[in-house]
C-alpha cells in the first residue's frame, strides 16, 4: 500500500545550531519542503539581521542535491521595536514573531514578561501582517501545569483576539480540548499547530511504569480525552489545524538526567508518524489537507509541487542518532513505525 502527498511543511521546527544543527537538517529537508524555523537559540534571533545569518548556516549545512526553505521567524523580547518589525517584514525570509512568555521552555528566559506592554508592537505587527506565534502557556508557579494552556488562552488569548482582530495568530502545538473549542469558535485569522507526540500519545506514555524522559515535552502530554479531541480536529479537515511538529533535539545526557530538558525529537520519522495516527483514525485521505494544504495557505505562500510518496512497510529507527559531539534519542526508538518514505 501506498500514497502521495503533496510535498509537506513543517510549521514549527527546532534545528537547533551549529554542528548540531548539521547532524538533524537533513531529516527534515529529506521529508518537508519548507519549515517555520524556531528562534529559541543562545543568544536567540532577535533581529532580521540574525535571522538572515542564521538561515544561511541551515542551508551551508544541507545535503548537496537537497532543497529545503527555512522560514524565519523573530524572538520576541519586551525590547522589540516597531522598527524591526517592517525591516523584518520587508526582508521577505520572516515569516513570523514568537511569543514566548519568559521561562515557558527551552531558552525561554528571555521571553516576553508582560503581554501588554508589546501592544504597539502587535499593532504595527498587525498593520504589516506578520503573524504571531504563540506559545500559549503561563508561567505562573500557582498554576498547575496540566492547565497552563487553558488558563493561557482565558488571561491572555481572549484578550489578545479581541483587541487584534486583524493580527494573524497561530496558537502553536495545542494540547487540550479547550484549545481546539476555542481555534473553532474564534473569528478572524486564527490557525493551530499539532504535534505528532500530542496526537500519539497522552500522559500515561511519559509517566506508566517509570518516567519516559523521552516523552517528556512542553506543553506536556495531557490525559487522554485531549488526545482524542486533538485527533478529531487533526483529521477533521478543518483549515484551522496544520502541521507542526515542533521536533526539538537535545542531547541524550541531557534529556536522561535528574532534571531532564523538555523536547520530543521527531523529524527522523515526522510525516511516517502523522500517517499512522491518520490511518488509525481511518483518515487519511484527510493527511494532504492537514500536512500540505492548510498551512501554505494560512501563511499566504503558494502550495508545494513537488509529491512525496509513502509506503506501509514496518520499520524500527535507530536507538540514537549522530547530534553534533553528542547523540539524540528519537520518538519510537525501539517501536515499530508501519509507514515509511520513499526515497
Amino acid at each position: 500500500m501506498q500514497i502521495t502527498l503533496i510535498q509537506p511543511d513543517d510549521w514549527h521546527l527546532h534545528l537547533r545550531d551549529d554542528d548540531a544543527m548539521a547532524s538533524v537538517v537533513a531529516h527534515s529537508a529529506e521529508r518537508f519542503a519548507r519549515a517555520i524555523v524556531m528562534p529559541n537559540l543562545r543568544p536567540p534571533i532577535t533581529t532580521t539581521q540574525m535571522a538572515s545569518a542564521y538561515r544561511e548556516r541551515i542551508l551551508n549545512a544541507l545535503p548537496e542535491s537537497t532543497t529545503f526553505t527555512p522560514l524565519m521567524t523573530l524572538y520576541m523580547t519586551d525590547r522589540l521595536s516597531h522598527d524591526e518589525i517592517v525591516t523584518a517584514k520587508q526582508s521577505g525570509i520572516v515569516k513570523g514573531v514568537k511569543l514566548y512568555p519568559a521561562g515557558a521552555t527551552t531558552n525561554s528566559d528571555a521571553g516576553v514578561t508582560d503581554i501588554r506592554k508589546l501592544y504597539p508592537v502587535l499593532e504595527t505587527m498587525q498593520r504589516e501582517k506578520l503573524p504571531l506565534l504563540i506559545h500559549a502557556e503561563v508561567t505562573d508557579p500557582q498554576v498547575d501545569i496540566f492547565d497552563r494552556e487553558q488558563v493561557f488562552i482565558d488571561r491572555h488569548l481572549i484578550p489578545l483576539k479581541q483587541d487584534f482582530p486583524d493580527l494573524p495568530m497561530v496558537f502553536e502545538h495545542i494540547t487540550t480540548k479547550q484549545a481546539v473549542d476555542f481555534v473553532r469558535a474564534c473569528e478572524g485569522r486564527l490557525g493551530a499547530t499539532i504535534t505528532v507526540q500530542h496526537l500519539l500519545y497522552n500522559r500515561n506514555a511519559m509517566l506508566q511504569g517509570g518516567i519516559r524522559p523521552h516523552y517528556y515535552c512542553l506543553p506536556i502530554l495531557k490525559r487522554e480525552t485531549h488526545q482524542t479531541a486533538l485527533i478529531e480536529a487533526a483529521t477533521s479537515g478543518e483549515p484551522h489545524f496544520f502541521l507542526g511538529t515542533d521536533s526539538a533535539p537535545h542531547p541524550q545526557h541531557a534529556k536522561e538526567c535528574a532534571c531532564g530538558c523538555a523536547g520530543c525529537y521527531t523529524a527522523h520519522a515526522a510525516i511516517e508518524l502523522y500517517a499512522e495516527v491518520f490511518e488509525q483514525a481511518d483518515a487519511l485521505d484527510k493527511l494532504e489537507g492537514f500536512a500540505s494544504l492548510f498551512g501554505p495557505d494560512f501563511y499566504d505562500l503558494p502550495r508545494n509541487s513537488k509529491t512525496i510518496t509513502l509506503q506501509k512497510m514496518a520499520w524500527q529507527p535507530p536507538e540514537s542518532y549522530q547530534f553534533g559531539k553528542d547523540k539524540v534519542v528519537p520518538l519510537g526508538s525501539g517501536e515499530t513505525i508501519n509507514w515509511q518514505l520513499v526515497r
